[in-house]
C-alpha cells in the first residue's frame, strides 16, 4: 500500500474567481454549479462563503474585477482530480485554487466564535468611541474662513480608473 496516496475521505477548500462578465446574480448561479459539480462527484460540502465583487490585484483575461467565492468540502482522494479538471475547463471560473485544510472540531468552532465575537465587540466599541470623539471636536471654537470642498474617496478611484485605463495618454 502506498504511503502518499490514500483513498480515505479529505477535507478540503476551494477559492475560486468568477469573472466580471456576469451579474451578481449570474456569480451565485456559476457558484451553484461549482457546488453541484462537486457534490456530483461525491462530495459533500461542510461550509461556504460568498464574498462577493472584489478588485483583482492584478488584470486577468482583461478582468479588474471578479466576484470571490469559497467552499470547504469532503471528498475522496481520487475524485478531486475530476473536479479540478471541470473547473480548469469552465470558462465560468477565472480562477481557482484547493487546498487540503484540518477539519476543525467543535471545540476549535466554538472557540473561534468567541474570538470573532472578542473582535467584533472591541471593534464596535472603538467605533463608538471615535464618533463620541468627533462629536466634542465637530463643534469649532473658530468659524472656518474657506469652504473645503471634499471629494467621496469612490468618484476619485473611478476618476483614476477613468485616467488609468485610457488610451490616448501618449
Amino acid at each position: 500500500m502506498s504511503k502518499t496516496k490514500t483513498t480515505e475521505i479529505t477535507h478540503y477548500e476551494i477559492l475560486f474567481i468568477v469573472p466580471n462578465k456576469f451579474t451578481d446574480d449570474e456569480a451565485k448561479t456559476v457558484s451553484g454549479k461549482i457546488e453541484k459539480t462537486i457534490s456530483d462527484n461525491g462530495g459533500q460540502i461542510t461550509y461556504s462563503e460568498y464574498w462577493g465583487k472584489k478588485k483583482l490585484a492584478y488584470e486577468i483575461k482583461h478582468n479588474a474585477y471578479g466576484y470571490y467565492g469559497l467552499f470547504e468540502f469532503d471528498l475522496e482522494g481520487k475524485l478531486l482530480a475530476k473536479v479540478d479538471q471541470t473547473l480548469r475547463l469552465s470558462t465560468d471560473v477565472l480562477r481557482h485554487q484547493i487546498v487540503i485544510k484540518k477539519k476543525k472540531s467543535n471545540e476549535e468552532l466554538t472557540r473561534d466564535k468567541e474570538i470573532r465575537a472578542k473582535i467584533d465587540s472591541k471593534k464596535a466599541a472603538a467605533e463608538k468611541t471615535l464618533e463620541e470623539k468627533n462629536k466634542k471636536t465637530s463643534t469649532p471654537s473658530v468659524p472656518a474662513k474657506k469652504t473645503d470642498k471634499r471629494v467621496d474617496l469612490k468618484d476619485l478611484d473611478e476618476k483614476l480608473e477613468g485616467i488609468l485605463n485610457a488610451k490616448d495618454l501618449i
